[in-house]
């Protein structure tokens, strides 16, 4: 089967979460950063100031999910939804993306992050897709943590892309409609070839996906907590975990003895 070029090879870390019960090493934890605007406006501040605040957030979450042993970190920056907000808003949120790769970029790269940013390329300004293309091949090599940005991402947006890459590929007959399954599918998603998230978290309260990983969040456990981004650390985090720990993840299946209800459906 014909898959996409470019995915490169990368190594799973041996490190254990250190602090928590149970097996944790290799989890790929993703984040939805939600709450920055009400923050800021629960305190007086303009919106900016609260995005600010979750930059620094941000910074502290990595460093603790690190020092925790999760092998990889994914958060949802920047949406394709997003563009639709006020133009001071937008051009705010691009330049704390610059600003956190120009001032955090030589630490990340001395600790062993690996950066990574998915979603659309296309529409970046030239001096963002130079900063973000910078981070990942100044990055490359590392292999201790891995940090994954979606910014100018959508989860619907992103399986229209994969659809359309591989249509392009039958029609320059470089693979064959009948090669597609959900194993080649999800090769031409942008997060390939990283795993499936573990545990997808929200903060804020809200309940919900916002177009955020859509695919890949099949069998995600989702752990929803009432704190605002800008306010989240390595405790939240640890506490999200915890809960994650607590869970039977089964993917479908059904472990032990099946109920007498099961037997009753099967039969039918």
């Amino acid at each position: 089967m014909s898959r996409p070029m470019g995915v490169y090879e990368e190594r799973r870390s041996d490190r254990s979460l250190r602090d928590l019960e149970g097996p944790a090493s290799g989890l790929h934890v993703a984040i939805i950063m939600d709450g920055n605007g009400r923050w800021a406006k629960a305190r007086g501040l303009p919106r900016a100031l609260g995005h600010r605040a979750g930059v620094a957030a941000l910074r502290r979450t990595v460093e603790g999910a690190a020092d925790l042993g999760i092998e990889r970190l994914t958060v949802f920056g920047f949406s394709t939804e997003n563009w639709r907000r006020p133009p001071r808003e937008v051009s705010e949120l691009m330049g704390l993306l610059k600003a956190y790769f120009q001032s955090d970029i030589d630490r990340l790269e001395r600790e062993g992050v690996r950066v990574r940013i998915v979603g659309r390329r296309t529409g970046l300004d030239p001096d963002i897709l130079e900063i973000v293309e910078r981070a990942e091949a100044r990055t490359a090599g590392n292999h201790r943590f891995h940090l994954q940005v979606a910014f100018n991402y959508g989860g619907q947006a992103d399986i229209v892309d994969a659809a359309r890459a591989f249509a392009q590929r039958v029609q320059d007959g470089l693979a064959r409609a009948s090669d597609l399954d959900e194993s080649l599918f999800e090769a031409y998603l942008s997060t390939a070839p990283a795993p499936a998230p573990d545990l997808i978290i929200r903060t804020s309260g809200e309940q919900r996906i916002s177009n955020f990983l859509l695919w890949e969040c099949a069998y995600a456990e989702l752990v929803f907590q009432p704190v605002y981004w800008p306010d989240y650390g390595p405790d939240h985090l640890k506490a999200a975990i915890a809960e994650f720990q607590s869970r039977e993840r089964r993917y479908g299946a059904v472990t032990g003895e099946p109920a007498a209800e099961d037997n009753i459906l099967a039969a039918g």
